[in-house]
């Protein structure tokens, strides 16, 4: 999925697009009104998350002008601002959803997910997996993988940190055995650079993506390093 984040604070726009990047989406960030009228031009996106006050102009007057372009993607607005007549007037404009700040980013994209991905698709590091075509992409190529293959990687995808138990994979197999299964798994591992984690007597797992330092420095960010930046959210318009 790919994001337009359009936010004036550099902080908290560098902070929003990492964590929303080690969830999976691909975000370009935009810190004024000149930068998303460019990169819209030039770029197609599946979500906009728009601050609503911006030094020289608003995420009204953004979105309003993008809407006369017939520019209708979903947008989500970010902002410190609670009256409910601006509440009304950013859904009234367009946007499909309002969340105020200070707010735990990952209600953000809880968010996204529910509201905007259907759950149709799962990313996995390079790879995106399309639940309703069973389509598997690679860096947005398209793999071909054979029935075998897919449905493999379907139980895998499906299961991102929990076991998936040899049984289940061997049913999956034409002629089925623990041999088999290891080359089956190889060949996948090979093709889509990934990495299988045997556990012994129950079966395999991919394991969760965790990028220990780009969290811990996001977990720092909003939750204890600096409460004077999260005070100081709280008062941004």
């Amino acid at each position: 999925m790919n994001i337009l984040l359009l936010e004036d604070d550099t902080t908290l726009n560098e902070s929003l697009t990492e964590y929303l990047e080690l969830e999976g989406f691909n975000v370009d960030s935009a810190f004024s009104a000149s930068e998303v009228y460019d990169k819209t031009y030039k770029n197609n996106y599946d979500l906009y998350i728009f601050d609503i006050n911006l030094p020289q102009s608003s995420g009204f007057e953004v979105l309003q002008n993008l809407k006369e372009a017939n520019d209708n993607t979903p947008t989500i607005y970010i902002t410190a601002l609670t009256d409910t007549n601006s509440v009304i007037k950013g859904f009234n404009i367009g946007a499909q959803d309002y969340i105020k700040k200070p707010f735990d980013p990952e209600e953000l994209v809880i968010r996204i997910k529910s509201r905007f991905l259907a759950n149709t698709t799962i990313k996995y590091k390079d790879l995106t997996y399309n639940l309703e075509t069973k389509e598997l992409y690679k860096n947005d190529k398209l793999v071909a993988l054979g029935d075998v293959g897919i449905s493999i990687m379907h139980l895998f995808l499906t299961n991102i940190g929990n076991v998936v138990p040899t049984d289940s994979l061997l049913n999956i197999l034409k002629e089925p055995s623990t041999n088999a299964l290891r080359v089956n798994l190889a060949k996948l591992k090979k093709k889509l650079d990934i990495e299988f984690k045997n556990i012994r007597s129950q079966g395999y797992m991919l394991e969760k993506v965790w990028d220990r330092s780009s969290c811990k420095k996001l977990y720092n960010i909003f939750y204890f390093a600096n409460s004077s930046f999260v005070n100081y959210l709280s008062t941004k318009p």
